[in-house]
């Protein structure tokens, strides 16, 4: 299974041109890039790529100089949740996803009811990783992919992107001008990765194609269809927002433990406005405190942790999650 590798693609910092200079001669021991596209040709044909499609998108290919070479490190925000969350979901865009959640409901429910995932989740997963679609890429793909390849310092990561690309180009019969990306390499309004693309894309209203760049019902579809891939429960929720009684021992905040509600009670633990937590034993929850001692607590389910296999970040998770209940509440009618 593929799951999200956004480390490898946020907290890019674009390198200077002779320091990509220096990294590719030393990468590629002097060869040029032509001379690298030309390897990755060979490989792709070495794969069982069709030569005709090779023969056509490969001339095509060119050194893209603003492609992001990135690191593998993230890190949360410097910040605390109370200002992250209005920042990362103010109030226009709780009133854009409210509006689309009610423009696209008929399509939600269907496929949300396909996949066992609640619409909510779906929208508010949309808002955040590309606006809603606004970021879904326009550079060419391939191109982006060769020369990140080439220079940066992630090679095995981007050729397998570059040869997945392909794959694309080769499987759906997408065009080289329509196959669009972003500087970092991650396509359409899903914001996948190539391989990601081959395995969670899906055609939402069964015209035969999977086009995650216009196509909302595709979008809508292929996330939905990663988070049921990822575990997610159709009859359960993310988590909530809880009170901790004074002298609570804080090793018990951990994903890594879990415990049922009534564990979480018998140790002081109640919802938010200080009533009790459910009387159900069903589900295996955690207590996490993204800003330490003084910040938020909550408890969350397993839900949350598929949000996490998309970004290991309680930050982007708390920001989908807060989203999707300002989508809740209050009903749309």
């Amino acid at each position: 299974m593929v799951w999200r590798t956004l480390g490898v693609l946020l907290g890019a910092t674009v390198l200077s041109g002779s320091l990509q200079l220096a990294m590719a001669q030393e990468s590629q021991g002097n060869k040029s890039f032509v001379d690298y596209v030309a390897t990755l040709k060979l490989e792709a044909k070495e794969q069982g790529l069709d030569s005709q499609t090779l023969d056509s998108v490969f001339p095509k290919i060119k050194p893209f100089k603003r492609a992001v070479f990135v690191d593998n490190k993230l890190s949360e925000p410097k910040t605390s949740l109370e200002t992250y969350l209005p920042d990362v979901v103010p109030e226009w865009k709780v009133e854009k996803a409210r509006s689309l959640f009610k423009t696209h409901q008929s399509e939600l429910e269907a496929i949300g009811a396909k996949y066992g995932v609640q619409p909510r989740f779906i929208i508010a997963l949309w808002g955040i990783i590309s606006d809603f679609g606004a970021e879904s890429g326009h550079l060419p793909l391939l191109s982006v992919l060769a020369s990140s390849a080439y220079e940066g310092t992630q090679q095995v990561f981007f050729k397998d992107e570059f040869l997945a690309a392909l794959t694309i180009i080769d499987q759906d019969n997408i065009d080289f001008n329509t196959l669009k990306g972003t500087s970092t390499g991650i396509i359409g309004q899903t914001q996948f990765t190539p391989s990601q693309y081959l395995t969670f894309a899906q055609d939402g209203d069964g015209d035969g194609k999977k086009d995650i760049w216009n196509n909302t019902q595709d979008v809508f579809a292929s996330l939905a269809f990663y988070l049921q891939q990822a575990g997610w429960k159709s009859d359960g929720t993310w988590g909530r927002q809880v009170l901790l009684p004074k002298e609570f021992d804080l090793s018990h905040s951990s994903l890594e433990i879990k415990k049922t509600f009534t564990q979480w009670s018998a140790l002081g633990v109640t919802r938010f406005d200080g009533s009790a937590l459910p009387s159900r034993d069903d589900m295996q929850i955690s207590l996490i405190m993204p800003d330490g001692e003084i910040g938020r607590k909550y408890l969350v389910y397993d839900n949350y942790r598929a949000l996490l296999k998309w970004r290991k970040s309680d930050y982007f998770v708390l920001s989908v999650t807060y989203l999707s209940e300002r989508i809740k509440f209050p009903v749309i009618k």
